[in-house]
């Protein structure tokens, strides 16, 4: 079994760590190593490989697992967070 794990990088790639198979959209195989790094600001000369063109743009995506409190439940869209008198007010 392959393992290999994706992490978002905060303001950057996605950083791919272990044996994957990259495919583009017609199913040809891209060469990769243990690690590669994947574009997500959509500006990358190199796509679908990151050449650091985030940097220059600004690029911000801050990305974290939800917990307990940001947990979506079934039939919703948006995170479950608490209501109080203050959040309501205008």
């Amino acid at each position: 079994m392959n393992h290999a794990t994706i992490t978002p990088t905060d303001n950057g790639p996605y950083l791919v760590q272990g044996t994957v198979t990259l495919l583009d959209a017609e199913g040809n195989a891209y060469e990769v190593t243990d690690t590669i790094a994947l574009c997500r600001c959509g500006l990358s000369a190199t796509k679908p490989y990151c050449d650091g063109s985030h940097e220059k743009t600004y690029f911000k995506a801050v990305n974290r697992a939800p917990t307990s409190s940001t947990r979506v439940s079934p039939g919703r869209r948006h995170p479950i967070r608490s209501v109080t008198a203050s959040t309501l007010a205008v």
